[in-house]
């Protein structure tokens, strides 16, 4: 009996067969671990362990994507931003700045040669709101300050798309500066509207519509491209760019006098205002000077201004003036200025035009004999 006992212990232990294992992987080498089984036997038992002394290509393949991407989201966001058609924010501001360079030059181009606009909606009205006081901005035609603005945001939108950086500018400063270029134009585009809903009630412009269209695109195309962050940071910039744009215009509108398109079915037929003030000694004698050095006012029977600045000078001393009547046959729709006004250019009534010099509104007497040369000496002096 011992020795069976004996022959049990010599032999193979009773453990279930061990099944086949499977090649070892790459980068896998076996620990060998020493136990004692019951029989107080060591049993050599092997264990996979997975080395870490070299990285996978898993593990590389996954730095190098997280590196890709933090550097893809470090970059700028105009450069990087595009819609799924891959259009980067750039090449978007260039294309709607081209067509507002298109609308706009067209419209300068019938200001210049005081041509009628072709209005596809609202008829001549379109005419009307090109001709007005409003249609320009200390004198200059309010299209062709629209088109050098449409340009320069095109010209320099084709250049940041190149990343051609103008005047060795970096892209930050680039993109402060379109930013501010169509913020400003935003804010212009507001006010506009704000004149044609108040002072034109009732007429339409296509094209004054299609410009604040295009304004506002611009506007949040850029803005859209900047973070949060980036937002609260120039949001003081961008209010001090839209409050002085739209003090400037305040202030040019305010020193002329509106043509009085209130309705499309406007019609004024010619009518004189009576001037019930009578002339002194020094109207007198202004009027005469001025009517001799060849001075010219220009004005509109309606305009309030014009009658007002003729009460100045009363009744006798204002039939001495170089009056010119830009209206002679009425104001109606479709109308247009005289050509003696259109000639001279006058954008807003009255307006002097003596000793080479344009006086836009209404003027007091001082100014009048100083920019004439008139002498004060024997006579009070003027208040």
């Amino acid at each position: 009996m011992i020795s069976s006992f004996l022959n049990m212990a010599s032999s193979p232990l009773p453990f279930t067969p061990t099944p086949r294992l499977s090649p070892v992987p790459p980068h896998t080498l076996p620990s060998i671990t020493q136990v004692k089984n019951l029989w107080g036997r060591r049993v050599l038992i092997q264990l996979r362990v997975k080395c870490l002394t070299e990285p996978s290509r898993d593990l590389e393949a996954e730095a190098e994507a997280e590196r890709t991407t933090s550097s893809s989201s470090s970059s700028s966001p105009l450069s990087s931003s595009s819609d799924s058609s891959g259009i980067s924010t750039y090449s978007w501001c260039a294309g709607l700045g081209g067509i507002g360079l298109v609308e706009t030059s067209y419209l300068t181009y019938l200001k210049l040669t005081n041509s009628d606009a072709f209005c596809p909606i609202g008829g001549g009205t379109c005419g009307d709101i090109l001709n007005s006081d409003y249609a320009s901005v200390f004198g200059v035609p309010l299209p062709l300050i629209g088109m050098f603005a449409y340009g320069f945001v095109t010209i320099f939108g084709i250049q940041l798309a190149g990343k051609n950086f103008p005047f060795k500018m970096d892209e930050n400063n680039a993109r402060l500066i379109l930013l501010g270029s169509t913020t400003s134009m935003a804010a212009a585009s507001a006010y506009f509207l704000y004149i044609l809903s108040t002072k034109f009630a009732g007429a339409s412009c296509s094209y004054c519509l299609l410009s604040a269209l295009l304004s506002f695109s611009l506007f949040f195309t850029t803005l859209k491209a900047f973070g949060l962050q980036e937002i609260q940071k120039v949001v003081g910039l961008q209010l001090c760019v839209g409050g002085l744009v739209i003090a400037m215009l305040s202030t040019s509108y305010n020193t002329s006098q509106s043509v009085p398109v209130s309705s499309a079915e406007l019609d004024l037929q010619p009518f004189t205002t009576e001037i019930t003030r009578e002339s002194s000694a020094l109207t007198l004698a202004l009027a005469k000077h001025l009517n001799s050095i060849g001075a010219k006012m220009y004005g509109a029977f309606w305009c309030s201004h014009c009658q007002e600045q003729k009460q100045m000078f009363g009744r006798e001393a204002a039939k001495l003036l170089d009056y010119v009547e830009c209206f002679p046959d009425g104001y109606k729709k479709g109308i247009k200025i005289a050509k003696a006004c259109a000639d001279a250019r006058i954008e807003g009534f009255p307006t002097w035009v003596l000793n080479g010099e344009v006086l836009s509104g209404e003027q007091e007497l001082a100014e009048l004999a100083r920019v004439s040369g008139f002498k004060l000496d024997d006579f009070v002096q003027i208040n």
